[in-house]
């Protein structure tokens, strides 16, 4: 039996700042086949090369992935500043339609840090560039120095609500995440619960209620180590999960809530 396909968003970059191409970390490729059990494939997200009906054929369920580059704010109302950082208006054309199309039809996405963030905005919630500005907010950045082992270590706890979505997914109300973001939510989309939060009252889990399907996003970094942490293994599984079930036309989504 062939495996489920997951669409995962690729982002923009240039080798040897020259070259042009669309890429995917592997550790998110690792993931998705080895804890989800299913077929990654890494997607060109610019609206000059696919289309949204094309990629929802495709693909049986999509991981938003994290990426430099940040959700344009005009997407949300707001002008642009230095604050907002580096854009890439090619995938917002591609992932913000694409997130609201998946939780029409009920086809299975992820949303990680970046993810996280579109998925907010795509249901039509906002963001702010900085999130360290704000009074009584920690720095949730990536350390600047250290190994890859230093900059993806655990920092904080997520508190999740009591007998939600993520605590039942988890078997945890508290858990440790890394940290490796700028920006965060200000204002929730339509529909999108805020699930987890970090101790300085930061979102860091967030369902899309009513969703017809699995809609699940964070916005720490589970694909790493992801088949041995104990957050991001039943996440990865749960995605895997809610993909086969798609592709078999049942039901992928069952941590419902009223």
């Amino acid at each position: 039996m062939s495996r489920p396909i997951i669409g995962i968003i690729g982002n923009s970059y240039k080798i040897d700042d020259e070259y042009p191409v669309h890429a995917g970390g592997t550790m998110l490729s690792e993931s998705v086949s080895g804890v989800s059990g299913c077929l990654p494939l890494i997607v060109p997200s610019d609206p000059r090369y696919v289309s949204v009906p094309e990629l929802l054929e495709a693909c049986d369920g999509f991981l938003l992935t994290g990426g430099r580059p940040n959700v344009h704010p005009e997407e949300y109302g707001q002008a642009a500043t230095i604050a907002h950082g580096d854009f890439d208006r090619a995938r917002d054309a591609i992932t913000l339609p694409l997130v609201r199309a998946c939780v029409e039809r009920g086809q299975p996405v992820l949303g990680i840090c970046r993810g996280f963030q579109e998925v907010n905005v795509a249901m039509g919630g906002t963001l702010h560039p900085e999130i360290r500005e704000i009074p009584g907010r920690e720095n949730h950045r990536m350390p600047p120095d250290g190994t890859l082992e230093e900059k993806f270590a655990l920092r904080h706890v997520v508190h999740f609500t009591p007998g939600g979505v993520f605590e039942r997914l988890m078997g945890a109300q508290e858990v440790m995440t890394n940290t490796l973001h700028g920006q965060g939510i200000v204002t929730p989309g339509k529909d999108v619960v805020i699930d987890g939060h970090a101790p300085d009252g930061t979102p860091e889990a967030i369902y899309v209620r009513n969703s017809k399907g699995f809609a699940l996003s964070v916005q720490w970094h589970p694909e790493w180590n992801a088949a041995n942490d104990p957050v991001s293994r039943p996440l990865f599984e749960a995605f895997g999960d809610a993909a086969r079930a798609w592709a078999n036309g049942q039901e992928n989504w069952s941590l419902k809530t009223a």
